[in-house]
């Protein structure tokens, strides 16, 4: 589908072009391949610099990476509020409290 722009000098609707596409460049590999991989070593020297590589590292040397655990922390997340919603929290009133008493208590001996 054709577009057109308006040229004040002529005052007319101007076609102009249709598709336009951006040359692409070695730079742009990296939105869609693993080239990030490429001369990666480990701390101990070992080389990683490709995706099956880093994979056979971390089972090797029974490793893993945080992303693993995103629903372990969301279920912990939720296992924390219900417990902070059902009294199982201790506040700073709580421990002043306890504090109070320990002291009164000492007092009294």
């Amino acid at each position: 589908m054709p577009r057109y722009k308006y040229d004040a000098k002529t005052k007319a609707l101007v076609e102009i072009t249709t598709e336009h596409k951006a040359k692409r460049t070695n730079s742009d590999r990296t939105l869609w391949n693993d080239t990030h991989y490429d001369g990666a070593r480990t701390t101990d020297g070992k080389d990683i610099g490709s995706r099956k590589k880093h994979r056979q590292y971390m089972k090797d040397n029974n490793l893993t990476t945080s992303d693993d655990y995103t629903n372990e922390w969301k279920a912990a997340a939720k296992e924390r509020e219900h417990y902070k919603a059902n009294g199982g929290t201790v506040t700073k009133d709580d421990i002043r409290r306890a504090i109070h008493q320990l002291e009164s208590q000492n007092n009294g001996k």
